[in-house]
């Protein structure tokens, strides 16, 4: 009864530190922007993707994360310049829209038969960017990579727990992902084309900045970290 105590207490911690940097909200308010001129089943299918992959990004960045940085020589200051990099990106796209999305936001009639072969064309936005940089951004891969090098130590848990515990909390973090952007359709139907198009700028415009601030971050870590590097080198 102890161990499913503590089990039950690791996966809380994890819960803490984990929902608040993947943030689902974010997600939730992105599929909103870019599943517009989607059905209800596209939609559905996309949350469903999405939560299996942030899933396996997770469960990869926990297990495998540090090997493959060290593989490349990938640096986390390197992994948040490069996820602000993305998510600045995907602002842009947001905050200023092509003619073609806006149209098809506008479309009058749902079954014009040009609507529902767009439709049936719309890009896959379930890896990118719901996925990832969406929910598992480098904010969340370098939180679980450190997580990782911290549990090497004495942390007051059973070595299964640790085993066990990350996994579990990867799959309630999915499961609330998928619950998420699955009731992404009522809210769309809510606010309407206006409402959605707001959201996607304003959305856009928080990207932005959230991008921004990411390669401000590595920045800020690449000049701290200078002095030993001249150091090591000298």
């Amino acid at each position: 009864m102890t161990n499913f105590l503590e089990l039950f207490q690791a996966v809380g911690i994890g819960l803490v530190l984990l929902l608040p940097l993947a943030n689902p909200l974010t997600a939730i308010a992105v599929m909103l922007s870019l599943s517009a001129n989607m059905t209800k089943e596209q939609r559905n299918h996309q949350a469903f993707l999405a939560s299996i992959f942030v899933f396996i990004i997770m469960t990869v960045a926990f297990y495998a994360g540090q090997l493959v940085m060290n593989t490349f020589g990938i640096s986390i200051p390197g992994l948040r310049i490069a996820g602000g990099l993305i998510v600045a990106f995907i602002g842009f796209g947001m905050l200023f829209p092509s003619n073609d999305n806006s149209d098809e936001n506008n479309s009058p009639s749902l079954d014009d038969p040009n609507v529902s072969k767009k439709r049936q064309e719309s890009p896959s936005i379930a890896f990118v960017p719901l996925a990832m940089p969406s929910t598992a951004g480098p904010g969340t891969i370098a939180m679980i990579i450190s997580s990782t090098a911290s549990l090497q130590g004495d942390v007051g848990f059973a070595p299964w727990i640790l085993k066990v515990a990350p996994v579990i909390t990867f799959v309630i973090t999915s499961l609330i992902v998928w619950i998420g952007l699955r009731g992404a359709t009522s809210i769309m139907r809510w606010l309407g084309n206006s409402g959605i198009d707001a959201i996607g700028r304003v959305m856009g415009f928080l990207l932005i900045c959230m991008g921004v601030q990411f390669v401000i971050n590595g920045i800020v870590e690449i000049v701290a970290q200078l002095p030993h590097l001249i150091t090591e080198y000298q």
